[in-house]
Order: C-alpha cells, then sequence, then structure tokens
C-alpha cells in the first residue's frame, strides 16, 4: 500500500518558511545579542540589523529548502529542529560555539563527562524549542501536489529568496561590508546553518582521515647518546581546564599552589595553548608540526613525540584519568584509570592521584633505559568542578555544587574552580614525592602544562571550546609548571627563573622533552627548548 499525503493541508514551502522563521527566533538568541553589542541598536542602524534578521532568516530557508522534499520534509524538519534547540542551550548557557573542534571534542567525550552537562535548563530548551514543534511538524498535514509542480514551487521559492537577499545586500551595502570584514566571527552563532556547516566538515575531514591517511615516521634517527650515562625519570603531566591566572604562583591572591611553592617549581607565566579544546591541544603539543602548520588531519598522518622517544630506546608509558589519549598514544603502552577496578581512589569520582598507586612498582620494571610517562588528569573539567576534588579540599567557600552554572553565582562557580586548582596542587606535590624517591637513581623531571584554559563567566562566556581567534585570553593562557631534581646539575636555575616571564606555547613542549632526556635527533629544535641558554659551560 502506497503512502500518500492528505490532499489539504499546508504546502512543504509554506512549512519551510515557518520553520525558518521559528529557527531564527528561538533559536539564535546568542547570535543577534552578539550583533547588538558589535552594532548597539540606534536611528541610524536600527532598519540594517532588521534586514540582517531577514537575511538569516532568508539563508535559513534556503538551507531547508534545498535539504527538504516530499517525503523527506518532516524528518528533516525534526531532526533539525531537535539538534537547534541542543545547540541554542549550550551557546545561550555557557556562550560557546558549535563548530567543527567542539563536534570532535563531543564525540570523544566519555558518558561521565556528557552526563556533566545534563540539567533541567537542557531540558527545557530541548523540549520547548525541539520536541513540542516536532510534535506539531508530525501531525501537521501536508499537501502534495505532485513532483512537478512541487518542484517548480520550490524553484520559484528559491529565487525569490535568492533575490530577495541580494537585493538586501545591496540596499544596505556599507552595513553588510563592515559586518563581513569586521566581524566575520559573529557567523558562528548562526543557528543552525553553522553547526549544519560544521557538522559537515567535521565529517568529512577528521571523521575520514583516520582511514585514508598512511602514518609518516618522523625522528628514526632518534638516539641516546653514549656520552649521557645517567638515566632519565620524566613525567608529563597534561593538565584539563586549567587557567594560569588562577595559580598562585603566578600571581593569584589566593593560596592555590601551596605544595608546588614548597616544592621551589618555576612557573612559567606566560605560557598560551595551541587551542581551546582537548581533542585539538592534546594532539598538538605532541605533534612536531608546530603551531602555525598544525591541524588534526595534518597530526593524525605523523608520528608524534612519543614515537620518537620510542625510537630512541626510552620507555613510554600513559596514564590516563580523562577521556582517552586524541589518538596520541595509540602506539605506546596505555592504561585508563577512569574506573574503580584499576584506580584504587574513586570516591565514586576516579581522583587523579589514583595514577600514582602503581607508578613506582612500573618504574621498578624498567631495570635499563630512560623512562617516560604521560599522566593525563581529569583536573579541572566542568562544568562540575565540584566534582574534581574530594570534599576536604572545599577550602574556598561557598563553592557551586551543581553542573548547571545558572544556578551559581559567578563566586561559587569561582570558589568550586579553585578548589579543583588546589587539589591539582595536592596532585602535582604527590607526583614531586614520588620523583624524589627516586632521584638517587635516576635524573627526574616533571613538566605540568594545562591543554586550555576556561572562561568563568567573563562576558557571559562559560567553559570553554570558542575559535582561538576569538576565544578571551582566559581559554589559551594555560599553567606550565617544571620541577627539576638534584640529578640536573648542569642547569643554571637562576637563568631559567629569569626565563619565567618569557612566552612560551605548547611548541615548546616536545622539544623541551627531547633536550631534557638528551635525545640526539634531526628533529629537535634547541631554540624552542625552554632550557635553552640555561645550561652551565661544561668544566
Amino acid at each position: 500500500m502506497r503512502f500518500r499525503l492528505p490532499a489539504h493541508g499546508l504546502t512543504s514551502n509554506t512549512l519551510i518558511a515557518l520553520v525558518a522563521v521559528f529557527l531564527v527566533a528561538s533559536g539564535n538568541l546568542s547570535f543577534f545579542g552578539k550583533v547588538l553589542t558589535a552594532y548597539p541598536l540606534a536611528t541610524g542602524n536600527a532598519l540594517a540589523l532588521a534586514s540582517l534578521a531577514a537575511m538569516l532568516v532568508g539563508s535559513t530557508l534556503l538551507l531547508l529548502a534545498l535539504t527538504c522534499f516530499g517525503h523527506t520534509t518532516k524528518p528533516v524538519l525534526i531532526v533539525i529542529l531537535l539538534l537547534a534547540s541542543l545547540a541554542a542551550h549550550f551557546m545561550d548557557s555557557y556562550g560557546v560555539v558549535i563548530n567543527d573542534d567542539m563536534l570532535q571534542n563531543a564525540a570523544q567525550t566519555n558518558l561521565a563527562e556528557a552526563g556533566d552537562l545534563l540539567n533541567f535548563r537542557l531540558l527545557g530548551y530541548f523540549v520547548m524549542l525541539g520536541v513540542l514543534p516536532a510534535i506539531a511538524i508530525a501531525r501537521l498535514p501536508l499537501r502534495w501536489r505532485g513532483i512537478r509542480v512541487e518542484a517548480i514551487a520550490r524553484g520559484k521559492l528559491l529565487a525569490a529568496v535568492v533575490l530577495l537577499m541580494v537585493g538586501t545586500v545591496l540596499a544596505f551595502g556599507g552595513f553588510y561590508a563592515s559586518f563581513l570584514r569586521e566581524h566575520k566571527s559573529l557567523r558562528s552563532y548562526a543557528n543552525p546553518g553553522y553547526f549544519i556547516y560544521s557538522a559537515i566538515k567535521y565529517s568529512t575531514g577528521s571523521l575520514a582521515v583516520k582511514s585514508r591517511q598512511a602514518l609518516t615516521s618522523i625522528g628514526a634517527d632518534a638516539q641516546i647518546p653514549a656520552s649521557d650515562v645517567e638515566r632519565e625519570l620524566f613525567i608529563l603531566v597534561i593538565g584539563e581546564t586549567a587557567r594560569a591566572d588562577r595559580f598562585s604562583l603566578n600571581g593569584y591572591a589566593r593560596d592555590t599552589n601551596p605544595q608546588l611553592r614548597q616544592a621551589n617549581a618555576i612557573s612559567f607565566s606566560n605560557f598560551r595553548a595551541c587551542g581551546t579544546s582537548t581533542a585539538v591541544s592534546v594532539p598538538c603539543m605532541f605533534s612536531l608540526l608546530g603551531m602555525d602548520k598544525f591541524d588534526t588531519k595534518k597530526g593524525a598522518a605523523q608520528e608524534n613525540l612519543l614515537d620518537v622517544l620510542t625510537h630512541a630506546g626510552v620507555n613510554v608509558l600513559w596514564l590516563d584519568n580523562n577521556s582517552d589519549s586524541k589518538d596520541v598514544a595509540l602506539r605506546v603502552p596505555y592504561q585508563s584509570y577512569k574506573s574503580p577496578e584499576i584506580n584504587p581512589l574513586c570516591d565514586p569520582e576516579c581522583r587523579d592521584v589514583g595514577m600514582l598507586s602503581a607508578l613506582q612498582k612500573h618504574i621498578d620494571a624498567q631495570p635499563r633505559g630512560d623512562i617516560f610517562i604521560v599522566l593525563h588528569q581529569m583536573g579541572n573539567h566542568g562544568p562540575a568542578y565540584f566534582k574534581r576534588y574530594p570534599p576536604e579540599f572545599e577550602k574556598f567557600k561557598p563553592a557551586c555544587q551543581s553542573a548547571d552554572l545558572s544556578l551559581c553565582s559567578r563566586e561559587e562557580i569561582g570558589n568550586a574552580y579553585d578548589n579543583a586548582i588546589l587539589y591539582t596542587d595536592f596532585f602535582l606535590g604527590k607526583v614531586i614525592e614520588l620523583l624524589k624517591m627516586n632521584d638517587n637513581k635516576f635524573e627526574t623531571a616533571l613538566l605540568y602544562v594545562s591543554d586550555h584554559g576556561e572562561s568563568l563567566g567573563e562576558n557571559g562566556v562559560y567553559l570553554h571550546g570558542l575559535p582561538p581567534a576569538i576565544a578571551p585570553d582566559a581559554q589559551l593562557h594555560v599553567p606550565a609548571i617544571l620541577w627539576l631534581g638534584s640529578g640536573f646539575k648542569d642547569v643554571d636555575f637562576s637563568a631559567l627563573r629569569r626565563k619565567s616571564g618569557t612566552r612560551f606555547t605548547h611548541d615548546n613542549i616536545a622539544h623541551t622533552v627531547l633536550g631534557a632526556m638528551e635525545i640526539g635527533t634531526s628533529v629537535y629544535r634547541p631554540e624552542l627548548d625552554m632550557l635553552d641558554g640555561c645550561r652551565k659551560p661544561e668544566r
């Protein structure tokens, strides 16, 4: 039996037009808010701003008209409405942009992290802007007039919309010249157009690269010189969502770094991240491409720092209390500490300190060669900052006790965030204790660097993930801490402290590790080694 649409009801063009108007009116509060910030409402630009709203309706209508036809109209509109409601929630609540990096980050997020983002506000957006309109569309009868008639009608609609949009641009040429040249970033908030574009970009890029790109080897010449008779034990800690200005070592008024201060660790206060999301920053900091040339496609197609160390015969291990290594540790031993079966410190949140439980046993099991260990923290992963530390670390009160940041004040959010920083300081202190226990057998070193920073409500923005070109400094300015054991006798610590205010980036990590571990390889660039110029002359 063939399914036939009723002979009465709305035409598909009418339904598409109504949905386009609804999407623009309900799902673009962030877009219009950003536009009004850039172009404050005044007599001189009121008509231009009204034309921009019409342009957004027109572009949305074009998108829908090109993707919906016949029996696909209702299903496609329903899916877009549901997705647009979710996008509207995250943009309105946190000020984030739903771009391809954000989608990649979401795809690599585990269920526990995703659960922290679920709240009644999201449910409200999903029901009011997604589910209820979807039900209405599902129940509305559509009038089907045959393929030929519908195709002609659709063509006329597209032509009319294009002509009106062109006419609008011509009528307000000066405004659109300014809008397109000076405020290109505002398009990132257009819902649903930009997130659909981002989804296509992600699906044709990041998802496809793994299946078709060969791996390029680098640093195959890496070796430990015969003159290096001392074994190295180097621990690299990857922080999560920590911002430099919340570290007391960098001048923050609150004492969030008592353990690091006591350990006499060196803080590099002017350190910048490669990106604003874990999915980008973590592969970038291990890549030797450099930030200017790095993208996830190129990074996935080339070996990284861990491979170079492996070529040199270094014992490499990655321990993870975050979602995963973002494909960095595919070719080295890896262990997740996200479950109580492995991590002995879960309450029920599995704590970063648990990654140290069996680490000494691993070190003792390596009788020869240098050792390099990566500890990937859960750190300050938001928005549930209160979950990131045990109750005894709630020093700054009152602390936000909800993942729905709209229920808490800026002060409460900041208190919870600072408590999580305090726990990271405790964790780093424990790492240093472990290294000190091995100082008689190794040249020991700790380097801590966060993957990216975090917005805590400044200018109405929360969390992270904004495109670096428009991201606030809080999302890119990250803490970087270096501690060296007594075996590094050739390091001039006075000279190193004088460099602590030098601008460094994630580009410096790989070369600092190679330099500290004395790895001889053609890919090592001494000018990017943070220790360069801080070594005492040989006697």
